[in-house]
């Protein structure tokens, strides 16, 4: 079986094809230009989206040494994004789907990242404990099949990765913030500061909103304006900000895994691509001699192999899907439950 996916859910294009069990081509082409303007333009987004989307796919078709008429499934991301961006891969899939008279498989972004691990030689084994870090997300979940997802543990305002951003864009690092705070973190030293992790209703709940806020004020009392921290001090500040947040995501983390049963354990999303994280959570694993998996950087942030391989395996569940569904920039919900506990 062939599957095709496509990922646009915000600054990536990707299109990937798997063939049976492998990945044949996963290709990615990242907007660049956004870092000129400190974030994501969601306009220039979908435009730069329309762009390059069919000559990808065509270079994708020719990596896979395949053609368009031996596709058998097409999966495109409907949700969570960039509402624009978004209707641009999912229009695109949907053309191809009734073209072909092919099944077409709206993906949740999430979901794709969910799986993302499923890439790797070594791959989870059900259940899993899934910690996804990304820039709009963070979650903690219990991953029992394909079809069977808990969620324990959820963002109550910033998430991990836009915490990142913010606390990058307030010590002047630019955008995206996360590994150029983890460059400057390399030359400083993480106890010199103490930030704060908050504590939730819900105590597998995350919140990072109060550490950017922690970050900021240290800065306004003892510099006033950013542009006159020292580098060194700055370099201290990114590497304190940077365990803080390793310890707020490791510690719900320990908190779940003394309460639940689990064969696996793996890290995914943007920020799992982050060194440090990585090595926190390695150490968590060690400990508990549980099985980790983290996707290879190309994996971690937005890629079409993800969404290829939840649409295959939504397929072999025996999901079907209409041609009418529409993309959700905020939707949780498309194809299963997230169920809270």
């Amino acid at each position: 079986m062939i599957t095709l996916g496509i990922e646009s859910s915000c600054d990536e294009t990707s299109v990937a094809v798997i063939v049976d069990n492998e990945l044949k081509a996963n290709l990615i082409s990242s907007q660049d230009f956004h870092k000129n303007f400190g974030g994501v333009i969601p306009e220039l987004s979908s435009r730069a989206h329309l762009q390059i989307i069919v000559p990808l796919y065509k270079n994708a078709l020719n990596l896979a040494g395949i053609e368009q008429s031996q596709i058998d499934v097409v999966g495109a991301t409907a949700g969570p994004g960039l509402i624009g961006s978004l209707l641009v891969g999912l229009n695109f899939a949907k053309g191809l789907s009734f073209s072909m008279k092919k099944p077409f498989i709206p993906v949740n972004h999430l979901e794709g990242h969910i799986f993302s691990g499923f890439l790797m030689e070594e791959k989870p084994e059900f259940p899993y404990l899934c910690v996804v870090v990304s820039g709009g997300h963070s979650l903690l979940l219990s991953v029992k099949s394909f079809t069977e997802i808990r969620m324990l543990g959820t963002t109550v305002d910033d998430a991990a990765g836009e915490a990142f951003d913010k606390v990058a864009k307030l010590l002047g690092f630019g955008y995206p913030g996360g590994p150029l705070i983890q460059k400057a973190a390399e030359n400083g030293d993480e106890t010199k500061i103490d930030f704060p992790v908050a504590q939730c209703k819900n105590e597998f709940d995350f919140s990072f909103s109060g550490l950017k806020t922690s970050v900021l004020r240290y800065v306004q009392k003892n510099y006033g304006d950013p542009r006159s921290i020292p580098e060194n001090e700055r370099n201290d500040i990114a590497a304190s900000f940077q365990r803080a947040v390793a310890n707020a995501l490791t510690s719900k983390a320990k908190k779940v895994l003394r309460r639940q049963r689990f064969k696996a354990m793996s890290v995914v999303g943007g920020v799992a691509a982050n060194t440090y994280i990585r090595k926190s959570f390695e150490e968590i694993a060690a400990k508990e001699n549980l099985k980790l998996v983290v996707p290879k950087l190309e994996f971690c942030g937005d890629n079409g192999a993800m969404i290829a391989f939840r649409a295959k395996t939504l397929y072999e569940a025996g999901r079907k899907f209409s041609l009418d569904y529409q993309a959700f920039p905020s939707m949780k919900k498309l194809n299963f439950d997230f169920m809270k506990k």
